[in-house]
């Protein structure tokens, strides 16, 4: 088996189960060599799969064992409950591990009295890093770098920039380009390393330096950094203040774990949890879900005054009440695919002013078509079961027209609150959801008084 294979599979169900095991009867030096020989995400993995219980006794056990790596890698719930199971001494020591962005990130949540016992542990020089990234908010990209990289001055030659990554003894483990500057530490370019390394020792740093190089302003939203990424194919960016001088860098490395929580969020707010609660406990599991409950129930109360108000059709042809769910049913499933593909160009910067009508013509005729189709399934197996062409008719034209209206309602929905200022993947599929079933239901109900009673 590769080494790949063996880190995915590492930490397997029997694994976690000698884990719980060694807990279980008090053998604390097999659970420290159970775990002494996984990754960090191995041992984060451990740590999410186990009791409360277990593991404050696997934290007390591993102590400085455990990789400060792993801890970079825990769900939020988990890593608060750990972090209340070390004392500041720890925590700093975790801390003067990790670079200053994780650092942060580390001590983001700590109470203001416990941040400041553990920065008063940690040397002056990485206490300042680590309050730098601190100063800016989370979520930007002044947040997500750090401070270790490569610059030189733009008066150095190549000789003088080797010269000084062999001597420095401060430098990333991973350099992937170099960082030029001039006297007031503007960022004048940067310079990929293997461009360097096939350049002659007097050639100036700055006759191959690529001045073009994309850079990103400290205060930019995490979203943007992601974007910015994935369109120019970076491995590192720069990160410069107002007036340009360069701050810090992000590394790619980081931008994937915003990739993953961007995605992870939208779709938490496509199902109506605010947040990940896998490893919250019961009460605020619910507590957390419940607002959303709430907004679907005020929302089914409109769909429901919908069929209130066609009572005595309902009373008079009973078979109503058996086939209305389907036209509503239909149009909310084609209205979240349609909501789907919207959310998902909109987080990808896809769709714009320039393509918006032909996007919702698109969808609007996809709609369309989709409607036809499934009106003349369903007409037909009405008029083969309840032998009435007129009631297969009146759930043809109420299914093309709930489908057209969950197509547009579901383009038109995201786009709307975006344009509010509102996170598209929040809401949309609560207002589709009341858009198809008040729609299906007023055409189905409403076209059956007209033409069957």
């Amino acid at each position: 088996m590769s080494s790949e294979a063996e880190l995915l599979d590492e930490v397997t169900p029997e694994l976690v189960r000698r884990v719980e095991a060694a807990l279980a009867e008090n053998r604390p030096e097999e659970a420290r060599e159970l775990l002494g020989d996984l990754s960090a995400s191995g041992q984060a993995s451990i740590l999410e799969q186990i009791s409360e219980d277990e593991r404050d006794k696997l934290i007390g056990i591993l102590k400085g064992d455990l990789d400060p790596e792993a801890l970079t890698e825990l769900d939020e719930e988990v890593l608060e409950h750990v972090l209340e199971q070390l004392d500041s001494k720890e925590i700093a020591a975790a801390a003067r591990e990790l670079e200053a962005d994780d650092a942060a990130n580390l001590l983001e949540d700590l109470t203001e009295e416990e941040r400041q016992e553990v920065l008063a542990e940690l040397p002056a020089e990485e206490r300042a890093d680590i309050e730098r990234a601190l100063a800016y908010p989370e979520y930007t990209a002044g947040r997500l770098m750090q401070s270790s990289l490569v610059k030189v001055a733009d008066d150095w030659t190549v000789g003088q920039v080797i010269d000084y990554c062999r001597e420095a003894t401060d430098l990333p483990d991973d350099v992937y380009d170099i960082f030029v500057v001039d006297g007031d530490g503007r960022l004048r370019g940067s310079v990929p390393l293997g461009r360097m390394l096939r350049t002659k020792r007097p050639i100036p740093i700055v006759d191959i330096v690529d001045p073009d190089i994309p850079s990103l302003p400290a205060m930019a939203e995490q979203a943007e950094v992601a974007h910015v990424f994935r369109d120019k194919n970076l491995v590192s960016c720069p990160v410069v203040d107002d007036d340009g001088r360069l701050q810090g860098v992000i590394m790619v490395d980081d931008v994937v774990d915003v990739i993953d929580e961007e995605a992870e969020e939208d779709l938490l707010m496509m199902g109506g949890v605010g947040s990940d609660d896998m490893h919250a406990d019961t009460v605020r599991t619910a507590r957390l879900r419940a607002p959303w409950l709430l907004v679907n129930v005020a929302t089914a109360l409109v769909a429901s005054c919908v069929i209130g108000q066609f009572e005595d059709t309902i009373e008079k042809i009973v078979i109503l009440a058996v086939l209305m769910p389907i036209v509503a049913s239909m149009g909310g499933n084609a209205g979240i695919q349609t909501v789907t593909v919207t959310v998902r160009a909109l987080a990808m910067g896809e769709l714009t002013p320039a393509n918006v009508l032909r996007f919702v013509g698109k969808e609007a005729m996809v709609g369309s078509l989709n409607g036809l189709l499934f009106a003349a399934i369903l007409a037909v197996g009405v008029i083969v079961v309840f032998q009435d062409w007129r009631l297969g008719g009146v759930i043809a034209a109420a299914m093309v027209c709930n489908l057209m209206a969950a197509a547009l309602a579901g383009a038109l929905i995201p786009l709307g609150l975006q344009k509010f200022g509102v996170d598209p993947a929040v809401s949309s599929t609560v207002f589709l959801t009341m858009v198809t079933d008040v729609t299906g239901f007023l055409t189905f109900l409403g076209l059956a008084t007209i033409f069957l009673l």
